[in-house]
């Protein structure tokens, strides 16, 4: 019995954090679903990170890709390395270009979470790109001008490249709504385990209250560890350990790249108390359990996610400042009596695969 050929798709993913790189291999995981693929990847987020998220065979290409924001931790971000980062990207370099163009040579076409290197690469290759976005950096940029102009020029060049996408996919929820070829809903990564299997994997008792503190893998970001480890509930911690997971009391410390699947995390637990960020959003939105979510108000995309969180999730806020002196922790018990259900809601990774399946399989 003869099988169809196996497609490539070229994928472009900005290193910024894990979320754009978690909503690409949402879409790339529910294409491989539909057709058989192969992914050709460009970015330097970690090969561990798409070994766990995809299996669909891929190739990791390590090339800087995008500079997005500098940040020293999960909340606080350095607008002048920013600049510096960029004055050293942008205008991108030709053979930077072409190294990405070649990659991509023979892919039907290149999928881009918002690295604009992957729609310049797709230019020359002769190949469809196609733009994947709740934001772009231009729109994230603008606010910091006024203070800091030096991200002027980067704005107009970024706009020049976005402009360049032969397709556009917006994620909701969208920051910065605009025409484009498809809306979809919230894209979020499928969990794979069942919740009772990962508790057991990680000794939590099926009566014991479990929450999830994630940073979205960024680091440096310190935890009250002595205050949480006196609270009734369990407290489970990505990137709170070295190589192995530590069980320490009501604590439970992973490996910032543990083999435990961040979805299927957030989907075993009774509550997730974390930043403002897409991928955390769309996969807490999926798994319909309450979130103390800590808003980013120097960050421009914050505003629009936290309308959406009060409006359709099962929520309480948390301000940096209680984050800060540990006061969200009086916040936990109410937070893990809401009640919320993920049942019925649509993925936006089906929406977006089915509209590459059928670009790819018109090409």
């Amino acid at each position: 019995m003869s099988h169809p050929p196996l497609q490539r798709l070229g994928c472009c993913i900005t290193p910024h954090g894990f979320g754009h790189a978690a909503r690409a291999c949402a879409v790339m995981e529910a294409l491989s679903a539909q057709l058989p693929v192969c992914f050709e990847i460009v970015t330097t987020v970690p090969q561990w990170f798409f070994e766990q998220s995809l299996t669909a065979p891929f190739t990791l290409h390590s090339l800087p890709s995008d500079i997005g924001l500098i940040q020293h931790n999960a909340l606080e971000i350095d607008l002048g390395r920013t600049i510096q980062a960029l004055d050293g990207f942008y205008p991108l370099r030709k053979d930077l270009v072409a190294q990405a163009a070649e990659l991509f040579a023979g892919c039907t076409a290149v999928l881009c979470d918002i690295a604009p290197l992957g729609i310049a690469a797709a230019r020359r290759a002769g190949t469809p790109s196609v733009l994947l976005e709740n934001f772009t950096w231009d729109w994230i940029y603008q606010p910091y001008c006024r203070k800091h102009p030096g991200f002027s020029t980067h704005i107009e060049t970024l706009q020049q490249l976005y402009a360049q996408a032969d397709y556009h996919l917006q994620a909701n929820p969208v920051c910065h709504r605009l025409a484009c070829d498809l809306h979809v809903a919230p894209v979020a990564r499928r969990r794979r385990e069942p919740g009772s299997r990962l508790r057991r994997q990680l000794q939590i008792g099926d009566t014991e209250t479990a929450v999830l503190v994630t940073m979205g893998g960024i680091a440096g970001t310190p935890l009250p560890l002595d205050e949480m480890s006196e609270l009734e509930q369990c407290f489970i911690v990505p990137g709170a350990s070295g190589d192995e997971v530590e069980i320490r009391g009501n604590l439970r410390l992973l490996p910032l790249n543990s083999s435990l699947y961040h979805p299927d995390l957030v989907a075993a637990c009774d509550a997730v108390v974390g930043k403002v960020g897409y991928s955390t959003l769309a996969e807490i939105y999926q798994a319909g359990i309450p979130w103390g979510w800590i808003g980013r108000p120097g960050f421009r995309e914050s505003s629009p996610l936290a309308a959406f969180i009060r409006q359709e999730m099962a929520s309480i806020e948390i301000t940096e400042q209680e984050f800060g002196i540990h006061d969200w922790l009086g916040k936990v018990t109410q937070l893990c009596s809401l009640r919320s259900d993920g049942a019925g809601r649509r993925n936006g990774a089906d929406e977006a695969a089915a509209f590459l399946h059928d670009l790819l399989r018109a090409q």
